[in-house]
């Protein structure tokens, strides 16, 4: 199986699945001397691991992160880090029945098609846990953004939960770390609770929708055409298991608006250039405008679920599945951390793309 790497000079390979022995990330093109430890990743991993609550698939996996390659006296060298996080609480057995049945809305179908092997244990490489490792790679990317953009500040919330949105007004950055659905609506979180708890004990699931935003981006960044920043964004936030959409800015919205609603006047500042609003994410033409970056996406509902479904089996036979094992009712409450990671990752690969080519920025306004 190809394609399991993302980036341009700095590169991660992901690797593993989930019920094996271990899973883990490659990362090449890491700028050398960022101070990195394996507790500063684990920060990170602990965001994301399952087991926190209630709302969150019950295995119990403490996602230690061990760094293997590319770091001495706790900096990195330029060389491939090399990072590994063991898989300590499989029930593979859980999944016996979907060895030879097709979950829908799941990629077992799909994977059989095409390859004509799967690992059904636990998905296999369609697992969301293959998303720790991404994690852990994004740990590595927010150090090394840690010591060249110091003011670059990363922060993902979730922002509707089914049918259920946030009231934009009540909008609370402290919030975010303050429930478990990392929204910034406290009264969202309360009414989420009971919803989803409902859910759950249906053997139902729901979908998500996250939104990302990166404060502190510079000017510049991204490049014309086939090198856009935003290009780039999309690609790696539908790559995230169960990702069905992403939008940048005003997205899909943004069919409804004139033009003078979208366009973003421009006005000069004290230091610079200044927008009046931010319809366009932060990004025109595929370069970063100054402004916060703003990128959301939607995660469809947990495939594995209790509640009977038809579906046929490998030989063609009509069936019905009920999936047993452990799993997330709303897996886009994890996706949070994974679409932080994915967003450092991108935005650390475009510095460093922009570095390369420009230097620094040559044109000058005022």
């Amino acid at each position: 199986m190809s394609m399991n790497t993302f980036g341009h000079l700095f590169r991660v390979t992901t690797w593993g699945e989930s019920h094996g022995p271990a899973l883990g990330a490659t990362v090449d093109g890491c700028p050398p001397g960022v101070a990195i430890d394996a507790a500063m990743l684990q920060h990170w991993l602990d965001r994301r691991k399952p087991g926190q609550n209630k709302y969150t698939t019950q295995r119990r996996e403490p996602d230690e992160v061990e760094i293997l390659s590319g770091v001495y006296e706790g900096q990195t060298t330029g060389t491939p880090l090399q990072l590994m996080i063991r898989n300590t609480d499989q029930r593979s057995k859980d999944y016996y029945e979907i060895s030879e049945k097709f979950r829908p809305g799941h990629a077992d179908i799909t994977y059989w098609q095409k390859y004509g092997i799967r690992d059904p244990r636990g998905g296999g490489r369609s697992s969301a846990r293959e998303t720790a490792a991404r994690v852990a790679a994004g740990g590595v990317a927010r150090a090394a953004l840690a010591s060249l953009l110091p003011d670059l500040q990363i922060t993902g919330y979730m922002v509707q939960m089914g049918p259920h949105q946030i009231d934009r007004a009540a909008f609370d950055w402290d919030q975010i770390d303050q429930n478990p659905f990392w929204t910034p609506d406290a009264k969202a979180a309360e009414d989420w609770a009971t919803y989803l708890d409902g859910l759950r004990k249906s053997g139902d699931s729901v979908g998500a929708v996250i939104e990302v935003v990166a404060r502190g981006v510079p000017a510049g960044l991204g490049a014309p055409i086939y090198g856009k920043l935003d290009t780039d964004l999309a690609a790696a936030m539908m790559s995230i298991n169960a990702v069905k959409g992403v939008e940048i800015g005003e997205g899909m919205n943004a069919a409804c608006l004139r033009g003078s609603e979208n366009a973003d006047e421009i006005h000069m500042g004290a230091n610079g250039p200044e927008f009046s609003s931010n319809h366009a994410g932060g990004i025109l033409g595929g370069i970063s405008t100054g402004q916060e970056v703003v990128v959301r996406f939607a995660v469809k509902p947990t495939s594995s679920i209790l509640t009977p479904r038809a579906t046929i089996t490998k030989s063609g036979e009509a069936a019905e599945i009920i999936t047993k094992g452990r799993h997330d009712p709303c897996v886009g409450i994890r996706a949070v951390p994974v679409g932080e990671a994915m967003m450092a990752c991108v935005i650390l690969d475009h510095l460093l793309l922009h570095r390369g080519q420009i230097g620094t920025n040559r044109g000058m306004i005022g």
